[in-house]
């Protein structure tokens, strides 16, 4: 232990990658113990860690304390022994790619004296198929080359490779990332609605990796050696975000951020993200937040030394509860508080359904997938001014208007929140109160955007949403937007489909619409005569 602690307070040339005397004392070390030593050494020359491993293989500590330099290395470099002959190996390269670090030595033992060093160092682009490069092995003693000259020289060659950013500066850059056990098509059709939900929130895509695999990997999702590609890529793109196509569970979250350095966010949190920023209504806000906090209460299940402090003070009878209870039961009860506020304003939307009932005026609520345009397609139909962007989940909060068709007849025409494949079932049962306005509606307009190549898996998407939901008594009329942006044979063939081809920004493609919607109405308000409409 004395001889441990000599080492640590050694401090080194910052040329030198360990110097000859460290080399001795780390090299004698191991050799005594029969077991791997490391040291962690900073750049500045001073060790930071003292590591004592096995006879086989060393585990570097959680360096969550210490910051990386600049955004790129890490600003630490890892030598330590082997017993036996041999150099580096897969699982030194993984730890020097995955923690950014400077460089990593293997130091080879021959009587107890040191022998070889093997140094590996990562480099901006990629050499030979390798995103590493390992210098030739030479005694501690002979290395003329200055440690801290390759490692600056490395370091200004990544913040060359890197684009410049003046503009986008704060603006979160992301590399997406989905893994399948599927077809590549369907994982790409996935993927490039995740940039665009990306792009919604305001965040820079930089790449898109997509891996196939036989099976999901338990812990980091994807491989370990595309892990490490991802690390090697975000390095020379300068990117600080991981957006992965799928939900993660708190322990994948936890492992891929331990191991990558990088901020991670799966395709559940983007989209609670999105719904935060655009919700507007109390009730909106309220739907969400109550969605986000249960999202948030499994990552409470997180094991760390901070959160299993007793908080239990004088005269507290037992040990008082720990932090991470506290959390959790005050997450828990702000659910409750939330749910019971989301009731009260639910109480207040029946109220004004049963009003709208009274006077027996049909309700048309417009369905479909998100950014197919239901916005503009009210706001066409009844001359209104509510938003509408090009951007998924642009609209929230559920909109109504009157609208009057020619023949002395007046409908609610209601907008709501689009679907999406995937959907949260904690955000579904959010916006519960929200969704109840499809129930009482005479007849659904399901709005299609024809313009999207996947317009037909979006189809699908709705239409099983929509079962779930239990509507599918409500007679639905399709609605083929965008035709203004497809061919002419593709225009034809939905004219020919069971609905109306329409084009929400032109007002002249309306009628047909509106005739239809119109002929539904007045059959079923026949049909339910004597008992009057929902």
């Amino acid at each position: 232990m004395r001889a441990l602690e000599r080492l640590a307070r050694k401090k080194i040339d910052p040329a030198e990658i360990i110097g000859r005397d460290l080399a001795r004392g780390l090299a004698a070390i191991s050799a005594e113990l029969n077991r791997q030593v490391g040291l962690l050494i900073h750049r500045q020359g001073r060790v930071e860690s003292v590591i004592v491993g096995d006879h086989d293989r060393i585990v570097i500590p959680a360096l969550a304390g210490v910051r990386t330099a600049g955004g790129r290395l890490r600003g630490l470099r890892c030598v330590h022994t082997v017993l036996g002959s041999g150099g580096l190996n897969d699982e030194d390269i993984m730890d020097l790619a995955c923690l950014r670090l400077d460089l990593m030595g293997v130091l080879t033992i021959s009587d107890g004296l040191p022998h070889l060093l093997h140094v590996a160092h990562l480099v901006p682009g990629s050499r030979d198929g390798r995103d590493w490069a390992e210098l030739a092995p030479v005694h501690p003693a002979a290395r003329d080359q200055s440690c801290i000259g390759l490692i600056e020289a490395l370091e200004e060659e990544f913040s060359r490779a890197r684009p410049i950013r003046e503009v986008d500066k704060g603006q979160d850059r992301a590399i997406l990332i989905g893994v399948t056990t599927g077809s590549r098509a369907a994982a790409g059709e996935s993927m490039r609605e995740l940039a665009e939900l990306a792009r919604s929130a305001g965040v820079q895509v930089l790449a898109e990796v997509i891996q196939r695999r036989r099976h999901i990997h338990p812990r980091f999702i994807l491989g370990r050696g595309k892990l490490m590609e991802i690390v090697i890529m975000s390095l020379r793109l300068g990117a600080n975000l991981l957006l992965f196509d799928r939900e993660l569970s708190p322990s994948q979250v936890r492992s891929v951020t331990d191991h990558t350095d990088l901020r991670v966010i799966d395709r559940t949190q983007l989209i609670l993200d999105i719904f935060a920023s655009r919700a507007r209504s109390r009730e909106g806000k309220l739907q969400i937040e109550m969605a986000q906090l249960k999202y948030m209460l499994p990552m409470l299940a997180t094991r760390d030394d901070a959160l299993s402090r007793l908080t239990g003070g004088i005269g507290a009878r037992g040990p008082g509860e720990t932090r991470l209870e506290i959390d959790r039961r005050r997450i828990n009860d702000r659910i409750n508080r939330l749910a019971a506020e989301l009731q009260r304003v639910g109480r207040q939307r029946y109220h004004r359904r049963s009003r709208r009932r009274k006077r027996e005026v049909p309700v048309v609520s417009l369905v479909g997938y998100t950014n197919a345009g239901k916005s503009t397609l009210l706001n066409t139909l009844t001359r209104s001014e509510i938003q509408a962007e090009d951007l998924l989940f642009a609209t929230l909060d559920p909109t109504s208007r009157r609208l009057r068709f020619p023949r002395d007849m007046e409908v609610i025409v209601t907008d709501t929140v689009g679907f999406i494949r995937n959907l949260p079932a904690e955000l579904l049962k959010a916006f519960e109160s929200t969704l109840e306005e499809l129930f009482e509606a005479d007849l659904l307009l399901h709005v299609i955007d024809v313009a999207n190549p996947g317009w037909h898996g979006q189809v699908e998407v709705v239409e099983e949403l929509l079962r779930d939901l239990g509507l599918e008594r409500i007679p639905c009329l399709r609605v083929y937007n965008k035709v203004d942006l497809v061919d002419e044979e593709t225009r034809q063939g939905l004219v020919a489909a069971d609905g109306v081809a329409i084009s929400a920004v032109d007002e002249t493609t309306l009628p047909p619409l509106l005739e239809r919607v119109e002929t539904l109405l007045r059959r079923d308000a026949g049909r339910g005569a004597g008992q009057g409409l929902r």
